[in-house]
């Protein structure tokens, strides 16, 4: 095939690889690293009342969308009571209910959710609001008001920011008297505000949340007004008329109606609480990705076994050690035994440690070597002395644990996880390479070879490598793609330019 299809294909490989990266890393944010983390809030509110005989059914107004931030768990803690979570207008409400208690009752609702930019409003355009049944003369007074501030602005953010600022005058005129008075704080004055937007056509609710931050057992609710533009949704503080929300305020309910409300009960308390921690950033890219049904997430690998995640880990680190392969011998020309030899002996030093894997390997296969050239007398076929080499490289491995065993080297213990079937052939070629070619070549494929296999072993024990492709298993097609073009190449390797640097000096 020609370089230019070799190279396309390398470039599909590589595009669908970084495409299912960048898509599992920026849109379900799943992290780069192992340790990252990330905050969380876990959010208590409690209704205690004292319960009348008979039954009880107590109701909280509780989040539905949170523009910021993303839910990662709730639940509640009501002993004896029966608990769910309905729809109204306006959000959520969380239902409890009992057939009969008496004394004091504590129900309690919690909520962990982070921070998460992608949440947004909902962009539904809201019709424009009718106007509102005042009698005179709040009316008069309302269309007076709306009129002027609406002279004084340019669009519905402006006109709602003239309009606070009318309100919060510590001298209001005599309709801004009329209207608020006895209105100076509280959901009457939301009121107000929301039937003088309406006047103006302007779509207006009231919003209230918690403003989050460290260890709050008694955190206040704070009320914001929130008004439609015609485009999106907008947020104003209605006591200083600023626009924007604070940085951490998390929504908890929209409208007027009451936070919580209980049948059956009475002296009815609210309270909220406030708690600050750290979630690991992969559960709560795990938890986004189950909420939005990515497919990728519900057939990754963190969908199997325990065990079989373990085994995974490793064997993916293996196109690495490949990887390390390709570039020593197709680009420095580092000789070599076979061609994955070295990187299976990488995988044994990882349960033997470098030192000691190197020190096992070369006892292996310096007594197998000598063994073998007393089996070469023999002159057998070529498969039974194989299997005869086999089956000594077996009783070497055997003798070596047992005797470690009994010095108390429990290093001596892993040979055993040395791949014989690879010893094994790497003794038989060695073997004829010697004859062949003489001792030198030999040890120099077997230098070349434990090279090969201590860095690759080095590479293959980065954890963060590790993690990063066992999270991102679609990175293996970029490896792929790299090893295609590596393919075509046909250059000089690093040790030819020493090789031939005679002939270069020779013709200058």
């Amino acid at each position: 095939m020609t370089l230019r299809y070799v190279q396309g294909l390398a470039l599909v490989c590589a595009l669908l690889g970084f495409s299912v990266f960048f898509y599992k890393q920026a849109v379900l944010g799943l992290p780069l690293t192992e340790d990252a983390s990330r905050s969380a809030w876990t959010i208590e509110a409690s209704l205690r009342f004292e319960a009348r005989p008979g039954p009880i059914k107590a109701a909280l107004r509780v989040p539905a969308l949170t523009p910021g931030f993303a839910t990662l768990s709730e639940n509640s803690v009501a002993g004896g009571y029966g608990y769910d979570i309905g729809y109204e207008d306006g959000g959520r409400r969380a239902q409890w209910a009992v057939r009969r208690a008496s004394g004091e009752q504590r129900l309690y609702y919690r909520v962990v959710v982070y921070g998460d930019p992608s949440i947004e409003e909902a962009d539904t355009t809201p019709p424009f609001p009718d106007p509102p049944n005042l009698t005179e003369p709040e009316r008069t007074a309302a269309l007076e008001l709306v009129e002027e501030v609406r002279q004084q602005s340019a669009d519905a953010a402006s006109l709602v920011s003239a309009l606070l600022r009318r309100v919060n005058d510590p001298t209001p005129d005599e309709n801004v008297a009329l209207l608020f008075e006895g209105r100076r704080g509280g959901t009457r004055r939301m009121s107000m505000l929301i039937d003088l937007l309406a006047y103006a056509r302007v779509p207006a609710r009231s919003v209230r949340g918690l403003l989050l931050k460290d260890e709050q057992r008694n955190a206040p609710i704070a009320t914001y007004l929130e008004i439609h533009d015609g485009v999106e949704w907008l947020f104003f503080d209605p006591s200083s008329g600023s626009q924007g929300l604070p940085d951490n305020f998390f929504a908890w309910s929209r409208g007027l109606e009451t936070l919580a409300t209980v049948q059956g009960g009475s002296g009815l308390e609210l309270n909220f609480a406030v708690r600050r921690s750290q979630l690991d950033s992969l559960d709560v890219a795990t938890n986004r990705a189950e909420q939005r049904g990515s497919l990728l997430m519900t057939f990754s690998l963190f969908s199997l076994p325990i065990q079989t995640q373990a085994v995974y880990s490793v064997l993916l680190m293996i196109p690495i050690g490949a990887l390390v392969m390709v570039l020593l011998r197709n680009f420095v020309g580092v000789q070599t035994f076979g061609t994955f030899m070295p990187v299976l002996i990488a995988l044994a030093f990882r349960e033997t440690d470098l030192l000691a894997g190197v020190i096992l390997f070369t006892l292996l296969t310096g007594l197998g070597l000598a063994i073998r050239f007393l089996l070469e007398r023999l002159r057998l076929l070529l498969v039974p002395r194989l299997t005869a080499v086999l089956i000594i490289v077996v009783l070497l491995m055997l003798s070596i644990s047992v005797i470690a065993h009994q010095l108390g080297l429990e290093t001596g213990l892993s040979v055993a996880l040395f791949p014989m079937v690879i010893i094994a052939m790497t003794i038989e070629r060695m073997s004829v390479i010697w004859e062949e070619r003489g001792a030198q070549d030999a040890m120099k494929a077997g230098a070349g070879s434990l090279l090969v296999a201590a860095l690759a072993y080095l590479v293959m024990g980065i954890d963060a490598l590790e993690y990063l492709f066992f999270t991102f298993p679609e990175l293996l097609l970029v490896i792929l793609a790299f090893v295609l073009l590596c393919g075509r190449y046909s250059g000089y390797r690093l040790s030819e330019l020493r090789r031939f640097g005679v002939l270069s000096r020779k013709d200058s």
